[in-house]
């Protein structure tokens, strides 16, 4: 079986598993809900700007990330199906099979929050740009999840796995979260795309850096 086929497999196989226990499914449903609603009464009749919107919607996202992508390896490790993947994966096969499905979770976890946020804001949330904002979610979509892979690695052979996810995230992901907030406040206030350019080149160098940096770090992890 080649590389690829492996991969595709390997990500069949934790969607299904997802889709028979809908553990991060169901706690990303619950989380975003509760989030979306707090904000909501928080607000009240206040009128925030394309900034404080832009920065509670990428909270969410993170927060709510947080709560389902920490489990990517932690699952392997609690059915003690981790040995076996050792076995008959190679490390590269499991960092990509891992990696494609942390960002279709991402994604859709994204999709989720704009879905709520358009209906719940729709007087505030109103996207001017949609060029910038689709670009800007999948871009750092994708930066999530490569970042949120190579750190659930380390935390699944860690004791103290529930605080210290959050804990290593933080940190790594600030720089991402601080470029999608400024790029998403652009969208909503209507700017040009090439103006979001700058943006959209520190989301790519992100994502190529923490991408190659993971990859070659993940065999010593996922072996230890």
């Amino acid at each position: 079986m080649s590389a690829v086929s492996s991969t595709v497999a390997l990500f069949s196989k934790d969607v299904r598993s997802e889709l028979r226990t809908r553990y991060a499914l169901n706690a990303l449903l619950m989380f975003v809900v509760t989030a979306v609603a707090t904000i909501l009464f928080a607000l009240r009749a206040d009128q925030p700007s394309p900034t404080v919107l832009s920065g509670m919607y990428w909270v969410v996202v993170f927060f709510t990330a947080m709560s389902s992508l920490s489990r990517i390896f932690v699952s392997e490790e609690e059915r003690g199906t981790t040995l076996t993947l050792q076995l008959v994966a190679s490390p590269s096969t499991v960092y990509f099979g891992k990696l494609l499905f942390n960002t279709a979770l991402t994604v859709s976890l994204t999709l989720a929050v704009t879905v709520l946020y358009t209906l719940v804001f729709s007087e505030f949330f109103i996207i001017q740009t949609p060029s910038i904002f689709f670009v800007t979610v999948f871009l750092g979509s994708l930066g999530f999840a490569s970042a949120a892979t190579i750190i659930a690695a380390i935390v699944a052979k860690a004791n103290t796995r529930g605080t210290l996810y959050p804990v290593l995230s933080f940190p790594i992901l600030i720089v991402l979260l601080m470029t999608v907030m400024n790029a998403t406040a652009r969208a909503l206030e209507g700017e040009n795309f090439s103006e979001a350019m700058g943006d959209f080149q520190i989301l790519v160098g992100y994502i190529l850096v923490m991408t190659g940096g993971s990859f070659l770090l993940f065999d010593y992890v996922w072996k230890d």
